[in-house]
């Protein structure tokens, strides 16, 4: 079976920013296609949960005190990274709107809300590397 890079959060683990986590209802459906190989790069590099809600404003990720995670965010998608290259993975179902992990569209750096287009820091390395990324709105496609 093919292995598919998947955000935590997406198999039930509290591991967002506000201590929730986003469990699909497809999660069996996927495990049935794919092995599953989970990864949440702001834990993986090294932020608590809870934490601050951070956003992205060009190359900085910077919490809503403006405390500046960035190393945390990059050293998470270098992980993340890792895993795909040790693993084969080339195809990565990632949480939409995140700093790191979202895909296409963030938040703008504002904590307003506002979604600009982008992606996050994992996905914009995933993808640069090779690995297709996938959100939760696009969960038919990987089924």
């Amino acid at each position: 079976m093919e292995k598919l890079l998947i955000s935590r959060c997406f198999l039930g683990e509290l591991t967002t920013y506000n201590e929730k986590h986003h469990l699909l209802v497809q999660l069996k459906a996927l495990e049935e296609k794919y092995i599953l190989i989970s990864v949440c790069p702001e834990v993986d590099g090294g932020l608590p949960t809870p934490r601050l809600p951070s956003e992205r404003i060009n190359n900085l990720v910077l919490m809503n005190n403006g405390t500046d995670v960035t190393k945390e965010y990059h050293l998470g998608a270098q992980i993340a990274l890792d895993i795909c290259k040790k693993e084969g993975i080339t195809k990565a179902l990632l949480k939409a709107k995140s700093p790191s992990c979202g895909s296409g569209k963030i938040y703008d750096g504002t904590f307003s809300k506002t979604l600009i287009e982008g992606d996050g820091v994992t996905s914009e390395l995933l993808k640069a590397n090779g690995i297709r990324v996938y959100n939760e709105m696009e969960i038919d496609e990987l089924l």
